[in-house]
């Protein structure tokens, strides 16, 4: 077995709006936003929105009634801390931080070095609408 992940799935409070923003964000880690698929899982309860690329799928998920009002923090147990995307170059970090920009993410910390990390880690660390932290990173 390779350390690989098949699919990340992620509850968000608002489907809709969180469909919009994760639109036109997965783009810029390389998905294809029109290779999506919508359904309802009725054994469970909730929608999905689902963005399929060859090496990993993404979905997104309806809350479930009783926790639609939770707060959500990442240091809480069992939440994710952050999710981070590998680009090939810092180029490519860069260019990301600029589309970032332009869909209304909120930037955290804008690209540069993170020698505390490794010599080489450059990154930019941005939140999408619900507060879910993501980094998209180079480590060449």
């Amino acid at each position: 077995m390779k350390p690989i992940i098949d699919h990340i799935q992620i509850t968000v409070k608002d489907l809709e709006a969180a469909e919009r923003f994760y639109d036109r964000f997965l783009p810029i880690v390389g998905f294809d936003a029109n290779k999506k698929v919508k359904a309802y899982i009725q054994e469970h309860d909730f929608h999905v929105v689902e963005y399929s690329h060859d090496l990993l799928a993404f979905a997104l998920t309806s809350p479930r009634e009783a926790f639609k009002d939770e707060a959500i923090h990442r240091r809480k147990p069992g939440a994710l801390h952050h999710l981070a995307f590998k680009a090939d170059s810092r180029a490519e970090v860069y260019s990301a931080y600029e589309e970032l920009k332009k869909i209304g993410a909120n930037i955290v910390a804008e690209p540069k070095l993170y020698p505390e990390y490794s010599p080489t880690y450059y990154a930019v660390f941005f939140k999408d609408l619900e507060n879910i932290k993501y980094e998209i990173v180079c480590n060449k």
